[in-house]
């Protein structure tokens, strides 16, 4: 009797190690505790509310936190959001089709991602200062390219992706579960996703073993930039203009979310789940406050704090991983 419930014990232990369970337990929580502050927010219409604007930045997290696991990092996921958007915006008002339009703005994106991964697989230049640069590089190259000013009046054909529904679900929120769903299998179960952790977790070791460190490198730039321009066209869609402005601050809400969900600064850790239930969680917050008519100044405020807090926590956790 005494063994059974040692094992018990020691599996709860295990389970509770686990950061998913943890962000399951306290979306749990706060849900129960929102539910009972307002009723509003256990209605369908909020949780759909939620749910598509989690289908923006969770869609970047599954590329992110693959990157956050190979110790990367891409600060230009905002700006890489809003060009694809302009760029099919653009290419959609002078007469191209819905579908090629789509691709040539995914084009966009990968072309991004590409540029990132060469400069810092290739040429080693630090993953912050290039995706700075790329930042602020393809932001003005978006007031260039659209004057400043918003791609009005897009086609239904094209809107329709973020507008449409099926079932009386809409369509960007079946988008994100299954890049949800077929992400977390991936890096759960590819050879090739999987190498991920070996390269986070000592990349020297990993090139020693024969891993195409460079090759891995630049295909998880090139993804989270596909990702970014994935969300850009739901987001495009659902509003059926582009904006040059749009997505500005997403990449500091997308890096929060993979922390929270169990990813590491350092790379090595993090999991697809966990990065979509850190962004669940991040989203919900949002709804909350702005439910409680909390001002959109203290909402910010709040997401730094839990971004510092975040970052705090990887930190200690890798201090004691290190003393044990």
């Amino acid at each position: 009797m005494n063994s059974n419930n040692g094992d018990l014990l020691s599996r709860f232990k295990q389970l509770a190690a686990l950061r998913e369970f943890i962000m399951v337990v306290v979306i749990i929580v706060f849900t129960i505790i929102m539910s009972l502050a307002t009723p509003i927010f256990i209605t369908w219409l909020n949780i759909e509310a939620i749910l598509m604007a989690l289908s923006v930045e969770a869609t970047i997290a599954v590329g992110m936190v693959i990157l956050l696991i190979s110790g990367g990092l891409d600060l230009s996921v905002g700006s890489t959001l809003a060009l694809v958007g302009v760029v099919t915006g653009l290419v959609l008002v002078v007469g191209v089709s819905a579908v090629p339009a789509i691709l040539i703005g995914l084009l966009a994106g990968l072309g991004v991602g590409l540029v990132n991964g060469i400069l810092i697989a290739k040429m080693k230049i630090n993953p912050f200062i290039t995706t700075l640069g790329t930042m602020i590089t393809v932001r003005g190259l978006l007031l260039i390219l659209a004057k400043g000013r918003a791609v009005l009046n897009l086609p239904d054909a094209f809107t329709v992706i973020g507008q449409g529904r099926l079932f009386g679900i809409q369509y960007p929120i079946f988008v994100l579960t299954f890049l949800v769903i077929a992400g977390d299998l991936l890096l759960r179960n590819s050879r090739f996703f999987r190498q991920s952790y070996y390269i986070g977790g000592n990349e020297d070791a990993a090139r020693l073993s024969g891993i195409d460190v460079d090759l891995v490198k630049i295909f998880n730039y090139c993804l989270v930039g596909v990702l970014a321009g994935v969300a850009g066209l739901l987001l495009t869609a659902r509003f059926g203009s582009s904006s040059v402005t749009v997505g500005s601050g997403i990449e500091l809400r997308v890096i929060t979310a993979s922390i929270i969900g169990g990813a590491s600064l350092n790379g090595g850790e993090g999991s697809v789940l966990g990065a979509f239930l850190g962004a669940l969680f991040m989203g919900m917050l949002a709804n909350a406050l702005n439910l409680l008519g909390v001002d959109v100044y203290y909402q910010n405020f709040i997401t730094g704090l839990i971004l510092i807090l975040a970052v705090v926590f990887d930190v200690l956790n890798e201090r004691r991983k290190l003393s044990q």
